[in-house]
């Protein structure tokens, strides 16, 4: 049985970040790093835009503080946020030291460019391609660190909680199929979201929640999960995202009548533009992300939009910027545009339609990224700690990475050192317990009727359906109804493959076995929100309702399905009022 002082449940940013911070912290700590990809495929690799940090002199922490707050609908507990944007700078600085090559000034100065829902240009970059350089520098630098051991491509299914406190994991070697523990005195879990629960997503085919459902099996509640960010531009039939670095450097969004339709919306007209590249002064196209999606939907409504054999769009237009800014600022729009829509966004506009990107809900966190579960924490987009509230303001995930995963990981640190001891007895025994479940329920089993690409259908369809960008309570209370048939339908799964290497339809069928769980976490505190809040717009409930419903959900598992309970918002120094833009 291998033993770790700290195990890391997901090897993205934030999970590489964390187990930084512990080899800093202290280096005679044993850290794990359990992956079910390879590190350099996590998801982190597929950001482009950017990240966001206080650095020029015409920006202060106190704009940051305001637009984080403001994008959020006031639901970021706002000294989780202060913490966060004062700490971003030095995180930010401190990759670059590690050798991430942020863009830069013909000065020499770091580059920033314009995102949406933020007043002033804070978001760093390298070029479009910014999770991917962000990631290469986060595992170079890891690998340094000689008491920092990966298990790459083994999968975690459980997590060991023993005396009151996680203990570890239980995790399948996927090369063998072998079920083994891998004990901790810290558990730290930075899988990731849960975009694959809908059928039209940037995430890749890993981000299936979980690390979520794993907390949420070990009791700790999942907080704000009705909050689904769609991003406003992803390419028809693939969901591969267009990054918001194409309207930050000034491209547009116009309908099938050549209207830049943005112009309708509240958005908070006109948004000014500052930065001296930026042929766009009027730029609505950087409202935040929820406001876009929502306004393509009533175009949609309004017959004003493109629609093909692959549904509804709008166009992206980016020409006026020219090829030569293009292929300087936004060149994997360029590659991603040619390869997988067939145009060339130089001479074409792109087609684009909303798609969901990103959940601003988790396991509940605190500013240490500890959980209510003693020896488990989270960080990244699989915890809500919670600096994005209703809706993440663009470009500010990539930071969070970095500042909560540095967080997660001293406080595990700290967790392991102060609570050395482990039950090494029992923990072999669920160790044991969870191999016989995996063989019984999926591997051995000798009957059953339902497809797994099937239920997973059924299952992203109807979140689609009933919890996409708008929903009621009709449309909630038939998700949930459905989800919960899922639930029992999934007991009878259908298992052919017997192989116990790198059996893939095994990792699916546990995959959705957890997304069912995360979906059900969703529609349920979805139905019980009842007003209209940031991403999650009811349109039986079409206003914000503070008085009722300022205050976080929190989602934890029972028998009979998911109990949602609320937390207080923290509130520090900016009471809620009106969310405007550019006014």
């Amino acid at each position: 049985m291998p033993v770790h002082d700290v195990v890391i449940v997901g090897g993205g940013g934030a999970g590489l970040r964390a187990a930084i911070a512990v080899a800093e912290e202290n280096p005679d700590l044993s850290v794990a790093i359990v992956s079910k990809v390879f590190p350099m495929r996590s998801h982190t690799v597929a950001a482009e835009g950017g990240a966001a940090a206080v650095i020029k002199d015409n920006d202060s922490l106190e704009d940051h503080f305001r637009d984080t707050i403001s994008g959020s609908d006031w639901l970021a507990d706002q000294d989780a946020v202060e913490e966060f944007v004062r700490e971003a700078p030095s995180e930010m600085i401190q990759l670059e030291h590690w050798g991430c090559p942020w863009s830069r000034e013909p000065d020499g100065k770091v580059a920033v460019r314009p995102f949406g829902g933020m007043k002033i240009e804070r978001t760093w970059f390298a070029a479009d391609k910014t999770g991917f350089h962000m990631l290469h520098t986060l595992y170079q630098t890891s690998l340094k660190y000689d008491n920092v051991t990966p298990y790459d491509e083994w999968f975690v299914t459980n997590i060991l909680v023993e005396n009151g406190r996680c203990q570890g994991v239980t995790a399948l070697e996927l090369r063998t199929g072998k079920t083994e523990v891998i004990a901790a005195k810290a558990v730290i879990i930075c899988t990731g979201g849960a975009g694959r629960i809908f059928p039209f997503t940037t995430n890749g085919a890993i981000k299936t929640g979980d690390g979520m459902a794993l907390a949420y099996r070990a009791g700790v509640g999942l907080k704000d999960m009705e909050f689904v960010q769609y991003h406003p531009t992803g390419l028809p039939g693939t969901g591969i995202l267009i990054t918001e670095a194409a309207r930050g450097e000034g491209g547009i969004l116009v309908n099938k009548e050549g209207y830049r339709y943005l112009e309708d919306y509240d958005l908070g007209k006109p948004l000014d533009v500052t930065h001296p590249d930026h042929p766009v002064k009027k730029s609505m196209e950087l409202g935040p992300r929820d406001r876009l999606s929502q306004a393509f939907i009533k175009e949609v409504e309004k017959g004003r939009t493109f629609i093909d054999e692959l549904g509804h769009y709008v166009h992206l237009d980016v020409r006026h910027l020219g090829q030569k800014k293009i292929d300087k600022k936004i060149p994997f729009v360029r590659e991603l545009a040619s390869k997988y829509a067939g145009i060339d966004p130089v001479y074409h506009p792109i087609p684009v339609r909303p798609v969901v990107h990103y959940c601003m809900g988790g396991i509940d966190t605190d500013k240490e990224g500890a959980t209510t579960l003693p020896g488990l924490f989270a960080a990244g987009e699989a915890a809500c700690v919670s600096i994005n509230g209703a809706n993440r303001l663009g470009s500010n995930s990539l930071t969070e990475l970095l500042v909560f995963g540095a967080r997660s990981g001293r406080g595990a640190a700290k967790f392991a050192i102060e609570h050395p001891d482990l039950d090494m007895s029992s923990l072999e025994k669920q160790a044991l317990d969870e191999q016989s479940r995996i063989t019984k329920n999926f591997i051995c089993k000798q009957k059953g009727s339902e497809r797994i690409a099937n239920l997973r259908q059924e299952m992203t369809q109807s979140m689609e359906s009933g919890a996409g960008i708008y929903r009621s309570e009709s449309s909630l209370k038939e998700t949930c109804n459905k989800l919960a048939e899922l639930r029992d339908r999934f007991s009878n799964i259908l298992i052919e493959d017997r192989s116990l290497t790198f059996n893939t339809e095994l990792t699916s069928a546990l995959e959705l076995d957890f997304m069912i769980e995360v979906a059900r976490s969703l529609a349920h505190s979805a139905l019980e929100r009842r007003e209209s809040r940031g991403s999650h717009q009811r349109t039986d409930h079409v206003n914000r309702d503070d008085q009722n419903f300022l205050k976080h959900s929190l989602a934890l598992q029972t028998e009979e399905g998911p109990k949602i309970g609320y937390k207080e918002v923290v509130i520090t120094s900016w009471p809620p009022e009106e969310r405007v833009y550019g006014r």
